[in-house]
């Protein structure tokens, strides 16, 4: 447990994952979003990438000890309210933030599972997928992958709706509570559409209009980390769902020009608070 957990400290979130050097996905989205959704942000960085919007250039993976040190640093003095992670690289960092997570409690834990940058480059080894679905996947509130991540995490073809459906319900069936599949991957289709399953076994799905640019660099990331916000400042699981899509959504929307490729998201970003989302 935190040695300090007073209720009227300023709602804290924590992310886990790796550094993107060219500061659109990663710890910096998840600190960027953090920030701007009105939460105190801290970070237990696992590893660090050469990175911009052509791709991943380089990337070095931190020693478990001081992976360790960072999560019982933090425990020891802050309110940690919900934790998500992000990349996590290779099996024995998996392993090393499963072990934290286990003896820590920084409340609601969102998994990302981050698989493949945006450029193509892969960012989890292949061997370290069984250690997320098996190990990490059972302690989170919520898992939020991508078709192929989702794929991936159950060795299922997925293309339809039904599909969709089936992998949620199987990544459920491993323990996690909530799955949101994001819909971003689909082909010829003019909506963005995310299934979501919730632990009390209500599903509906998101929809948001698909925007036709390559600026999404970070765009799970950003999800992740407002899902992460909100429930750090105690919202329930389905409103930090739906803000997180309505925050995503306008941080392409009203996007910016960085760099020469897959650029990043704009995450100054605004969203109407009391704005509803499609549900079909």
């Amino acid at each position: 447990m935190n040695a300090f957990d007073h209720d009227d400290q300023y709602p804290q979130a924590l992310s886990i994952a790796g550094s993107d050097s060219g500061g659109g996905a990663g710890m910096q989205a998840d600190l960027k979003t953090m920030q701007a959704r009105k939460t105190f942000a801290t970070t237990v960085l696992v590893a660090i990438t050469a990175q911009n919007t052509l791709g991943v250039q380089d990337a070095f993976s931190l020693p478990p000890k001081i992976i360790d040190a960072q999560f019982a640093s933090l425990a020891a003095d802050l309110a940690i309210k919900a934790c998500k992670t992000g990349m996590l690289a290779d099996v024995t960092r998996v392993k090393t933030v499963v072990t934290n997570l286990k003896r820590y409690d920084f409340g609601p834990l969102t998994v990302d599972p981050v698989m493949i940058a945006k450029g193509g480059a892969p960012l989890l080894s292949d061997d370290a997928i069984a250690v997320v679905r098996d190990e990490l996947l059972p302690l989170a509130t919520i898992v939020t992958p991508n078709l192929p991540e989702a794929m991936a995490l159950t060795n299922m073809t997925i293309t339809t709706d039904q599909d969709m459906q089936r992998a949620a319900e199987q990544l459920q069936a491993r323990g996690t509570a909530n799955v949101i599949i994001k819909g971003g991957h689909e082909a010829n289709s003019d909506q963005v559409r995310d299934f979501v399953l919730l632990e009390n076994g209500r599903s509906f799905w998101l929809s948001a209009p698909r925007i036709e640019t390559i600026r999404t660099h970070g765009t799970g990331d950003t999800l992740s980390a407002c899902i992460t916000a909100e429930l750090a400042k105690g919202a329930s699981i389905e409103t930090a769902i739906r803000t997180g899509k309505q925050f995503v959504t306008a941080t392409i929307t009203d996007g910016i020009t960085v760099g020469h490729g897959h650029g990043p998201l704009n995450h100054w970003a605004t969203i109407d608070e009391q704005e509803g989302h499609n549900e079909l």
